[in-house]
C-alpha cells in the first residue's frame, strides 16, 4: 500500500509547521498544559491566528472567503494541529464550518453559500446543531419538533437536546418535521434559525464530570425567514445526512494520531504506577496499539476515496462504532491502572473543551476520571452502535430490514389485533 502524500503536500505540511510554531511559545506543550481557567482565552486568540493566515477553512472556494485549496491541504492541516496539540478553531467552528459550509458548498443556493459562509468565517455567525430530541436520538426520524410556514416565514415549535456548545452560538441547524402527514424521514427539513429571538431558550445539561458542554434549546413560536431551508423542503433527512458525512470524514487521519497520544499517556500511566510488566495491563496495551493502527490504516483509505471524490457513505459507520468503543476501552484501562485512586480524583482535569486530552495533560486522577465518564457517552453521540450496527447490516450485507411502526410488520400485528 501506498501510502506517500504527493509532493506538494509535504511542502505545504513544511510551511504550515513554520507558520504554525512561529505563533506558539517557544516551550509550547500543548493546550493541556495551560491551567483551565486560560483555555477558553487561548482558544479565541488562536482561532484569530488561523483565521489572519487563512488557515480556518483551507479547502472553501476563495469567493466565499476559504482558501481554495484541495481536501488534502485541509487534512495536512488538521494533521500538523493536532500534532502540536493546538485546536482547528472552537467547537462552534467545527460544527459551522467544516460540517455546515461544506454542506452548503454541496446543496446550498447560490445567495445561502454568499450569505452564510462569510459571516460564519468572520465569526460574525457561530453556529449549533439541532438534531437529537428527548424521544429521537439515534432514530432521527421520529422527532416531533414542527416548523409550519406562515407566509414568508417558518414558525418553529419544538425542543432538540444534547446540543453542544449551544450557549455560544447565535444560529442553529435543526431538522424539523415540515410534513407531519409523511412517513417519518420524508417529511422533515433543514432549517437555519436565529437564535437571539425571544422564541428561542438555551439550557444547559451538567454533565457526569461537572461540565456543560451540552444544552437543550427550546422553540416556542420561533422564526427563521422562507428561504432558510437548506437542501429543499421535505428534503432535510438527505441534506442530514450528507453533513454527517462530512462530520465523519474531516477526522480521517486524525483520529489515529489523537488516540495514539493517548496510548503514550497510558504506557506512561503503567510506568508511573509499576505496572508496565504486569502481564495483563501489557495486554491490554498491545490490544490497544493494535487498534490504534487499525485505526491508522482505514483512515488512509477514507482519505483515498475523499481524494477520489467519493463519500465515506456505510464505511462511515464502521469508523463510528470502531474509534467509540476504542475510546471507551482505553479509558477503562487507565481506570484499571489507577485502581482507588480513581475514587479521589485529583490534579487538572480536562474542562470539558475537547475530546480527549491534548499535549501538556498531566496524567491526573481527575483527568482519567473526566475522559472516562465522557467516553461513555461515545457510543450513543453521533450515531449510537447499535444504529451503526443496523445501517451496515442492512446497507451492506443486505440483512433484512429491522420491524418499523411506519407501515413494517409490526403495523401489521397491530392491525390484526385490533380486529
Amino acid at each position: 500500500m501506498d501510502i506517500t502524500y504527493p509532493p506538494e503536500a509535504d511542502a505545504y505540511r513544511a510551511s504550515l509547521r513554520e507558520l504554525l510554531e512561529s505563533n506558539l511559545p517557544a516551550d509550547w506543550k500543548g493546550i493541556g498544559a495551560l491551567p483551565e481557567a486560560e483555555q477558553d482565552t487561548f482558544l479565541q486568540s488562536w482561532r484569530k491566528v488561523l483565521s489572519e493566515n487563512g488557515l480556518l477553512a483551507v479547502s472553501l472556494p476563495e469567493e466565499y472567503g476559504g482558501g481554495g485549496l484541495s481536501d488534502i491541504e485541509q487534512v495536512v492541516l488538521n494533521e500538523e494541529l493536532m500534532r502540536l496539540g493546538v485546536p482547528d478553531g472552537t467547537e462552534n467552528d467545527t460544527l459551522g464550518i467544516k460540517l455546515l459550509c461544506n454542506t452548503l458548498i454541496v446543496l446550498g443556493t447560490e445567495e445561502q453559500k454568499a450569505y452564510f459562509i462569510p459571516k460564519t468565517l468572520s465569526g460574525e455567525i457561530v453556529w449549533c446543531q439541532g438534531y437529537s430530541e428527548p424521544e429521537a436520538g439515534s432514530d432521527l426520524a421520529g422527532m416531533r419538533t414542527r416548523a409550519v410556514l406562515d407566509g414568508d416565514e417558518w414558525v418553529v415549535n419544538g425542543q432538540k437536546t444534547w446540543t453542544s456548545a449551544g450557549s455560544n452560538a447565535n444560529w442553529i441547524f435543526a431538522i424539523c418535521r415540515t410534513d407531519p402527514a409523511a412517513v417519518k424521514h420524508k417529511g422533515l427539513s433543514f432549517l437555519l434559525i436565529p437564535m437571539d429571538q425571544p422564541g428561542v431558550e438555551v439550557r444547559p445539561i451538567l454533565n457526569a464530570a461537572g461540565y456543560t458542554a451540552f444544552n437543550e434549546v427550546f422553540f416556542t413560536d420561533a422564526r427563521t425567514a422562507k428561504a432558510n431551508v437548506l437542501g429543499g423542503v421535505n428534503s432535510g433527512w438527505n441534506t442530514a445526512n450528507t453533513l454527517l458525512g462530512f462530520e465523519r470524514g474531516v477526522r480521517a487521519t486524525t483520529d489515529a494520531i489523537r488516540f495514539e497520544r493517548e496510548i503514550d499517556r497510558l504506557i506512561e500511566l503503567a510506568r508511573e504506577r509499576g505496572l508496565a510488566g504486569d502481564p495483563h495491563i501489557r495486554s491490554e496495551l498491545a490490544w490497544c496499539w493494535q487498534r490504534v493502527q487499525t485505526m491508522r490504516f482505514r483512515g488512509y483509505r477514507a482519505l483515498t476515496t475523499l481524494l477520489q471524490g467519493g463519500r465515506p457513505g456505510v464505511d462511515g459507520s464502521f469508523s463510528k462504532i470502531y474509534w467509540a468503543e476504542f475510546f471507551q476501552r482505553y479509558t477503562e484501562i487507565g481506570l484499571e491502572i489507577l485502581g482507588v485512586e480513581a475514587l479521589a480524583p485529583e490534579g487538572q482535569g480536562n474542562n470539558g473543551i475537547l475530546v480527549t486530552p491534548q499535549p501538556g495533560t498531566e496524567n491526573s486522577t481527575r483527568c482519567w476520571d473526566d475522559i472516562a465518564l465522557y467516553a461513555r457517552a461515545a457510543t450513543i453521540y453521533g450515531g449510537s452502535s447499535q444504529i451503526q450496527r443496523n445501517i451496515i447490516g442492512e446497507q451492506l450485507l443486505g440483512l433484512p430490514k429491522e420491524p418499523r411502526l411506519d407501515g413494517g410488520p409490526f403495523q401489521e400485528i397491530g392491525r390484526r389485533k385490533s380486529a
